[in-house]
């Protein structure tokens, strides 16, 4: 059965399937179209040229960016799934240009003041989930059956493979490449690659680092400040204070704040040398004695 055109006021071309259920506050852009049983509840904003496929769902408190793709039963702004889950839930934002593959679920936040929010153009492959209150960056890749638990943090370029499973508060630094089936209970610094096998820190992502642009001198930079971090053996406060004076412009200064800011303590590395120190949890922010940790 073919769409049927909708001409609104301003010029306003939206092609809404006879079978899609569209409330009548809901706000849509120019030139969007929807599919087949899709739904999209009250209240919802959708920009201009975003598609919807058949059985999408866009629910209360969604606002959907300009030029983004969500393929068939897509259940986008669903309520949390947390035991204090309440129904005045708060919002989920997400930018432009993002490709929302099948059966994708993304979550409002919890609280009606929190947002769940995702960037620019950030692939969503089929299966993965975002709950509440994540924060998405832009040119973000997720793929199939990927899980992101509540208050995640995934930045700019991060790649996060098959089945990988993020606990909750967790962060994924930029650039960083998740190998599948990894269980990410720790910070994944920026520019690694964490192992699925092991769920250990590999080394660098240097291929999606050439892939990126960066020069030879930033990837030499981020291996040095790589080698400070994981093998120097500094204490974890001489490290954070190494890395603050020795980086202080190109990708390797975002390290510093990154790890500064860590909570919950980075992964390790699959191998450390004998004496290196890495920052595991609250030992290293309280500055007690320094977690060794030895190679196999």
């Amino acid at each position: 059965m073919v769409a049927r055109p909708t001409i609104n006021a301003g010029e306003r071309v939206v092609a809404i399937h006879p079978l899609a259920v569209v409330h009548p506050t809901a706000r849509l852009g120019h030139d969007v179209e929807v599919g087949p049983y899709a739904v999209i509840e009250a209240d919802v904003v959708v920009g201009d040229r975003c598609v919807l496929g058949g059985y999408a769902m866009l629910k209360q408190g969604t606002t959907l960016g300009a030029d983004c793709k969500v393929f068939e039963r897509a259940t986008i702004g669903g309520l949390p799934q947390h035991v204090r889950m309440s129904r005045d839930a708060g919002q989920l934002v997400i930018g432009c240009g993002n490709t929302i593959r099948e059966n994708v679920t993304i979550h409002r936040a919890l609280h009606p003041s929190g947002t769940t929010r995702i960037g620019d153009n950030n692939l969503i492959m089929v299966g993965a989930h975002v709950a509440h209150d994540c924060t998405i960056g832009n040119h973000a890749i997720f793929a199939n059956n990927a899980l992101l638990a509540g208050h995640v943090t995934i930045e700019d370029r991060a790649f996060i493979s098959g089945a990988v499973a993020i606990h909750q508060f967790c962060r994924v630094g930029t650039l960083a490449m998740v190998g599948g089936l990894a269980r990410i209970t720790k910070d994944v610094p920026p520019f690694v690659t964490i192992d699925g096998g092991s769920d250990y820190v590999v080394g660098l992502n240097t291929i999606g680092l050439r892939r990126a642009g960066l020069s030879a001198d930033d990837i030499l930079e981020l291996k040095n400040a790589y080698r400070t971090i994981y093998r120097s053996g500094l204490k974890w406060a001489d490290v954070l204070e190494h890395l603050h004076a020795t980086y202080t412009t190109g990708p390797a200064a975002h390290f510093a704040p990154f790890l500064a800011e860590s909570k919950r303590g980075i992964i390790a590395e699959r191998r450390l040398p004998p004496g290196a120190a890495v920052k595991m949890g609250v030992e290293a922010i309280t500055d007690l004695p320094t977690l060794q940790a030895k190679a196999g």
